[in-house]
C-alpha cells in the first residue's frame, strides 16, 4: 500500500551548489516524514541549477542547458543519498542529459540502492523541437519495484495515450507525468491528459508540475499548475478520480495512500473496464459514413 507524493515545486535561484543540496534535501525529507515512499518531482525543476552559471549563462538557452547538465553526477549523488536515507524511492526532477550532439530530457528514478533507470521525454514540444533543440528519447522503460511497477510519461507525452498503453500493456500500475507549463492552459492539457490515462487504463497516475515565476531563467520563466495523484472514477476510488492535490501555482507536496489490489480490482470488475476493453476499438473498425 505505497503513501505517493506528488510536488507542486518553484524553481528558485541558487548562489552555491549548498543552497540547491539544502532545498532538495528539506522537500524530501518533508515528504519522507509525511510517509512518502514514492516522491516525484517534475519536469525541467532541474533547470534551476542553470542559477550556479551566473545571470548570463541562466538567461542564455543554450547555456543553461550545458550548465544543467554539467551538475548530473553531483545531482545523482545527492538523490541517491536521499533515497538511502529515507528508504524511498525517487523520481528526480528532469532536466538536459547530452547523451548525443543534442540533449534528451530525462527523468532518473532514484531507489533505495541507488540508480533503478531512467526515462527520456518521447515527444517534443514545439518549443523542446524548434527552438530549444532538445531532442527526443529512443524507448520506454518500466521499472519493477517493490512499491508497484511504474511508467514515466513526462508533460507532453502524457497526452499521446498509445505511450501509456504500451507501459499499461507491459504491465504499469503506477504512471508519473512530471510536467512544466507556463500557462493554465498548458497545465490543463497535462491534467486532461493524465486524467484520461488514468481512466482508459484504470490505473494510477501522478502529476507533479513546476509552479512560479523564474524570469531569470527564460526556457522556464512562467510556471502554472497544481500537484495531483488521479485513479479512475470507478468503484473504489473517488468519484472525481482525483485522490488529492494541491492549490494552483502554490508549492507542496500532493499525497495518498494507494492500494495495488484496488487497481487489480476495478480492472476486473469495475462499473466498466476500460482496460479490458482497449481493444474493442481495433476490433470494431468501424467505417465512418459521411452525411451531408
Amino acid at each position: 500500500m505505497p503513501r505517493i507524493a506528488a510536488a507542486a515545486y518553484p524553481l528558485d535561484w541558487f548562489d552555491d551548489w549548498s543552497a540547491y543540496e539544502g532545498k532538495i534535501t528539506r522537500w524530501v525529507d518533508e515528504a519522507a516524514g509525511m510517509g512518502a515512499e514514492l516522491l516525484v518531482f517534475p519536469e525541467y525543476g532541474a533547470m534551476e541549477l542553470a542559477s550556479l552559471g551566473g545571470a548570463d549563462v541562466a538567461a542564455d538557452l543554450e547555456g543553461s542547458l550545458r550548465e544543467v547538465a554539467a551538475h548530473r553526477d553531483a545531482v545523482d549523488r545527492l538523490h541517491i543519498d536521499l533515497a538511502a536515507r529515507h528508504r524511498v524511492h525517487i523520481l528526480g526532477a528532469s532536466g538536459p542529459v547530452f547523451d548525443g550532439v543534442r540533449p534528451v530530457n530525462r527523468a532518473t528514478l532514484y531507489g533505495p540502492g541507488g540508480i533503478l533507470g531512467h526515462q527520456d521525454k518521447q515527444i517534443m514540444t514545439r518549443f523542446e523541437a524548434e527552438e530549444w533543440d532538445v531532442v527526443a528519447g529512443s524507448s520506454l522503460t518500466l521499472f519493477d519495484t517493490p512499491i508497484g511497477r511504474i511508467g514515466v510519461i513526462i508533460c507532453y507525452d502524457s497526452e499521446f495515450p498509445l505511450l501509456a498503453r504500451r507501459l499499461v500493456e507491459a504491465g504499469a500500475e503506477i504512471l508519473l507525468a512530471p510536467s512544466c507549463t507556463e500557462t493554465l492552459a498548458g497545465f490543463t492539457r497535462v491534467r486532461v491528459g493524465s486524467m484520461a490515462r488514468a481512466l482508459e487504463n484504470q490505473c494510477v497516475v501522478v502529476h507533479a508540475p513546476t509552479v512560479g515565476a523564474a524570469e531569470w531563467c527564460p526556457a522556464v520563466d512562467m510556471n502554472r499548475g497544481r500537484a495531483a495523484i488521479y485513479g479512475p472514477p470507478d468503484r473504489g476510488w473517488p468519484e472525481t478520480g482525483i485522490l488529492a492535490e494541491t492549490a494552483l501555482d502554490f508549492p507542496g507536496w500532493a499525497t495518498a495512500t494507494v492500494r495495488l489490489e484496488a487497481i487489480a480490482e476495478v480492472r476486473r470488475d469495475g462499473g466498466v473496464l476500460n482496460h479490458r476493453d482497449w481493444a474493442e476499438q481495433a476490433r470494431r473498425d468501424p467505417q465512418v459514413k459521411l452525411v451531408r
